[in-house]
């Protein structure tokens, strides 16, 4: 008899990122559970019954409790636990704090930070009783930079990125990994969702999502504690970044994020 196939849980998979890791998922010899807020997941299914065997699209709101709560019965009604989950649903609103409006503000912190908080405290306890599995946290290389007009976002990132590695730490000798990705400006829908296009962030150079996703799919494989995906150009830039002082972050963020920014191309 053949051995059943291992199962893949991918958040934020209707397009971007998560669509790209769900297809490396599957290219790697996984079933797919896949989950976003959008109709759009159903066509992403499709066109993933190429690459898996058996995909399960599910259709829900992870910026709530009910719809994260409706997502772990769908896993666990499968009775099958995932060997991998890549937690990766997220949103970004971009413009100054104070003209914002907060269910916006919420919103992102519901979507990237309680849902990711909710999903790990449930399916990792699939994953540990089983003594093996990997965690994939999508966070992203705006973890490290204060964000002017994007501060709730890249507070959300920079708790991803910690809660991630404090994760790991705590699962040593458990058989459970977890990696945090953290990629550059992408070239998916985030930048339109999050209002960024009147921004030099929004028209700045942008990574293939194929490019970011094989990347850490290969360092999730590995069980590495986080990588930097993208181009080398994104990987040199974030590098560099470490020399500079918050202070400096924080005003090149403003440049690149301040809408109506200068149209000069990065």
């Amino acid at each position: 008899m053949n051995a059943p196939r291992p199962l893949a849980v991918v958040t934020g998979a209707s397009s971007g990122i998560g669509y790209e890791l769900a297809r490396e998922a599957a290219d790697h010899g996984h079933d797919l559970l896949i989950a976003a807020e959008e109709q759009a997941i159903h066509a992403a299914a499709a066109r993933l019954d190429a690459h898996a065997q058996e995909v399960r699209a599910v259709r829900t709101d992870l910026a709530t409790r009910a719809g994260v709560e409706s997502l772990v019965r769908e896993v666990r009604a499968l009775r099958r636990p995932p060997s991998t989950v890549m937690l990766n649903a997220g949103i970004g609103h971009g413009g100054a704090f104070l003209e914002t409006d907060l269910a916006d503000l919420t919103r992102v912190i519901d979507l990237n930070i309680s849902s990711t908080v909710h999903l790990s405290r449930c399916l990792l306890e699939d994953l540990t009783a089983q003594g093996a599995g990997r965690l994939l946290i999508t966070s992203s290389v705006a973890a490290r930079i204060p964000g002017p007009y994007h501060a709730v976002y890249n507070a959300s990132k920079a708790f991803l990125r910690s809660f991630g590695l404090a994760l790991r730490d705590e699962l040593r000798g458990t058989g459970v990994t977890v990696t945090v990705l953290m990629p550059g400006p992408t070239d998916t829908r985030f930048f339109v969702r999050a209002g960024l296009l009147n921004t030099r962030l929004g028209r700045s150079r942008k990574d293939d999502p194929a490019l970011v996703a094989r990347q850490a799919y290969e360092a999730l494989a590995d069980g590495r504690a986080q990588v930097v995906a993208g181009s080398l150009h994104t990987r040199a830039q974030e590098l560099a970044g470490h020399a500079l002082p918050s202070r400096a972050k924080a005003a090149v963020h403003r440049r690149l994020a301040e809408p109506g920014g200068s149209r000069s191309h990065l």
